[in-house]
């Protein structure tokens, strides 16, 4: 559970919240198929593998493995995560389609989610009637059951389903065996009240699980997972750095932060490793990440301003929770919007001695800098400028 002390967001949730559930929610990663899904990523096993123990570390409950059939590098990463000895729970990812079910079998994965699409659109697409879908899903289900694997029910862009065939292909799913369900924002595009909405009458109806999976299309990710937890869901897919196809997944440390310092909700994620977790997939994946991304962006706790710079002494005054939370650190940089304060930090940071009086001089230097070259003053540059100031006055630096 999060340390409360180190969160500084005043009261105002709890008295917009209260009365709020506190059951711990469920951390399923789908970064290692449905994150790869990114364009133009390419995870190799031993990649996989890798980012499987980290997420392990981390405290994910549960780790998709990936789905083999995609290909014999799939294959091979989903036999190496299996027999790793890993913490979390290995599952798999399956169409409706029992030569999917059949390599996860080869393989000993214990869970995997089924999923077929749900909505009258995706079915169109296909070609296929919702009959024909029922059929397809009770068969998979059955037959994966049957094998010995525990079934989640994923319904593709359930979040445009038909309600009546909403409630149809779940209740199919579970009569068929499967023992949690996954509501489905394929295309992000569900509010968060749609979310709760969804996620609400699945419970209703269903005397079983059921998780949240949305994407970020309209921005909502985080927002329409929270929601759903709230109106029950007990586990919450997504991936790490809210990697996906399109505008991405939700992104699970983002999730977890919220749920345990706004919401008051307890997950098993060691937020103190986040950005190193977030680092290690933004680097075998080659995706950078932006700095102003919450949670793991570079520039979280850093700071320019010489506004800002000046209450830097009072974390509390100019951030919301503590950089240690999610194993951050502090720190000055400096650029056009430097102040005196900017100046005084990083000398103090540099052991360098420059005298009160100077002080605007070299911000005078800063400034200018930071302006011509568009960019932030390096260490190297600052030192300099100091050498500079220190030689006009006859003196070393």
């Amino acid at each position: 559970m999060i340390d409360r002390s180190k969160v500084w967001t005043g009261t105002i949730n709890e008295q917009a919240l209260e009365p709020q559930p506190r059951g711990t929610v469920g951390l399923y990663d789908t970064t290692l198929r449905d994150g790869e899904q990114t364009i133009g990523v390419v995870l190799g096993p031993e990649d996989k593998l890798e980012l499987a123990r980290a997420l392990d570390a981390a405290g994910i409950d549960r780790i998709e493995a990936g789905f083999p059939r995609v290909s014999e590098e799939d294959y091979r990463a989903v036999e190496l995560i299996v027999g790793a000895g890993l913490r979390a729970e290995v599952w798999g990812f399956s169409r409706a389609v029992q030569a999917d079910v059949d390599a996860l079998v080869e393989l000993g994965v214990r869970a995997s989610v089924i999923e077929s699409p749900i909505s009258d659109g995706k079915l169109a697409a296909l070609g296929v009637s919702r009959e024909t879908m029922l059929d397809r899903i009770r068969s998979a289900v059955s037959f994966a059951t049957e094998r010995g694997i525990r079934v989640a029910f994923f319904g593709v862009d359930s979040s445009r389903a038909d309600l009546e065939f909403f409630d149809q292909a779940y209740a199919a799913a579970v009569d068929a065996g499967a023992v949690e369900v996954v509501v489905v924002d394929t295309l992000g595009i569900a509010t968060p009240e749609a979310a709760a909405l969804l996620v609400s009458r699945a419970l209703d109806r269903l005397d079983v699980p059921v998780h949240w999976h949305g994407h970020d299309d309209f921005g909502l990710g985080t927002a329409a997972a929270i929601a759903a937890v709230q109106a029950g869901a007990t586990w919450v897919q997504g991936t790490i750095n809210g990697m996906g196809e399109r505008a991405g997944n939700a992104d699970l440390v983002e999730v977890a932060l919220a749920l345990e310092a706004l919401y008051g909700i307890p997950t098993r994620l060691d937020l103190t490793q986040a950005r190193a977790l977030s680092q290690l997939v933004a680097e075998r994946a080659e995706t950078p990440l932006p700095p102003w991304k919450a949670v793991t962006g570079e520039a979280l706790f850093r700071r320019e301003s010489g506004a800002v710079a000046a209450q830097f002494h009072d974390p509390p005054a100019i951030e919301p929770y503590a950089s240690e939370l999610v194993g951050a650190e502090r720190g000055i940089v400096l650029g056009k919007k430097s102040g005196i304060d900017s100046i005084a930090i990083a000398l103090e940071r540099l052991g360098l001695d420059v005298p009160a009086d100077r002080h605007a001089e070299l911000l005078a230097a800063v400034k200018r800098a930071g302006t011509q070259k568009r960019r932030l003053v390096t260490d190297a540059e600052l030192r300099r400028m100091v050498t500079r100031l220190s030689k006009a006055d006859g003196k070393k630096p």
